[in-house]
């Protein structure tokens, strides 16, 4: 936690240099001339104090302007200070500590700008000349070596510094590709849980409104001639009405705050599962479906989202055949090893002109897909419908 403090801390400076670079550099100068002056006034060869030359005024001056312009003019106040070390040496036969000093910083400049190759060979090529030059204005040979070490350790520093601000620009970068993933992944979960909520919205409701349409139009029919008839359709319209409330608010239930969906947490409805079969059987019934029920193998508990997803199949099927069919149907669950199987089937009815939208069979699909299992729906035999859906039961769907 610390180290990351830090972090956020030197960034915060280097973008405060970076929004003011001339005050920096100007800043920068000043320590430099503070730095030169006490070097220029100690006699380098007895130690003791001297008054400052015309040459180290002017070195001062020069050194000065080149650290100023060292941000926008890098490779030019690098070319000019080359020069007038070499000036400075023709002149005095040694070299100025102030302009030294400035070329290091300027070395040290274009070392972070540049790549590793770019800015060594500018070095030995600054090296080359300043040794050639020392050597023909009779500059002592160690003072000659300090300064190719100061160059070379400006190329060193340079180097790795941009290094390291590679690196940390390369870390912020993942870092924010990783937050920017993180977020379209929220999104999708959001997306997806949009969708599922539609559909459950779809499935609870359509089957209770067809009901209602079948019961309603019923009726209709008989309302003149059987009006007991008329009164038992509209008490079922009641009873469907009731239910679909119910059905509309557990669903809604299930919208999750932003943590939860991003989270990803799955929770499901406990109590809508195959269990539930016979509720839904009994309810059918009493809206004028008879529903033939035939189970093969022993029931167990199943993985909770393939469970959930297979009652809602067979209640989109019986809604189906309960909406186009003759009033009957015949569901078959069977339990495999490894496999869950239901079937529904029921005759066709005698509906002329009525045609569904197609979105129940498309939600059967999509639920099933999500499970990792099949679903087939279509004609069986002249006048017969079937809907038959395979769900797998082993642990990796059962993990999902």
């Amino acid at each position: 936690m610390a180290t990351m403090t830090q972090d956020r801390r030197w960034t915060r400076v280097r973008e405060a240099i970076r929004l003011h670079q001339l005050l920096g550099d100007a800043a920068l100068a000043l320590g430099l001339v503070v730095f030169s002056i006490g070097m220029l006034l100690i006699d380098r060869d007895t130690g003791r104090p001297h008054q400052l030359t015309t040459s180290d005024i002017v070195a001062l001056a020069f050194a000065v302007l080149a650290v100023i312009a060292r941000s926008r003019f890098t490779i030019t106040a690098l070319i000019a200070s080359v020069v007038a070390t070499n000036l400075f040496l023709a002149v005095d036969h040694q070299y100025q500590p102030t302009v030294t000093a400035a070329l290091s910083l300027l070395v040290y400049t274009y070392a972070t700008r540049t790549d590793r190759r770019s800015a060594w060979f500018l070095t030995a090529g600054i090296a080359v000349i300043l040794t050639v030059c020392g050597l023909l204005w009779t500059a002592a040979v160690g003072d000659s070596v300090g300064v190719l070490a100061w160059i070379g350790m400006g190329t060193a520093i340079g180097d790795a510094t941009r290094t390291q601000r590679a690196y940390i620009e390369a870390v912020e970068e993942r870092a924010r590709r990783a937050e920017q993933s993180q977020d379209d992944k929220a999104r999708l979960r959001v997306a997806q849980e949009r969708v599922r909520i539609a559909r459950d919205l779809h499935d609870a409701v359509a089957h209770h409104i067809a009901v209602v349409k079948v019961q309603a139009t019923g009726a209709k029919h008989v309302l003149s001639q059987r009006p007991d008839a008329a009164a038992t359709a509209l008490d079922n319209i009641s009873r469907a009405s009731d239910a679909v409330l119910k059905e509309m608010a557990a669903v809604i239930g299930l919208l999750r705050t932003a943590s939860d969906v991003t989270t990803g947490s799955a929770d499901t409805d406990p109590g809508s599962g195959l269990a539930r079969l016979p509720v839904l059987i009994d309810y059918l019934s009493s809206v004028g479906l008879r529903v033939e029920h035939r189970q093969v193998g022993d029931a167990r508990e199943l993985p909770p989202l393939t469970d959930l997803a297979a009652y809602q199949i067979a209640r989109e099927a019986l809604t189906n055949a309960n909406k186009y069919g003759d009033g009957t149907a015949r569901l078959t669950v069977t339990y495999a090893a490894d496999l869950l199987a239901v079937e529904i089937t029921n005759r066709i009815g005698d509906h002329p002109g009525r045609r569904g939208a197609g979105y129940g069979i498309v939600g059967m699909r999509e639920r099933a897909t999500a499970n990792g299992g099949t679903v087939k729906a279509g004609r069986s035999g002249r006048q017969g419908f079937a809907v038959r859906f395979e769900l797998p039961l082993t642990a990796q769907s059962a993990a999902k």
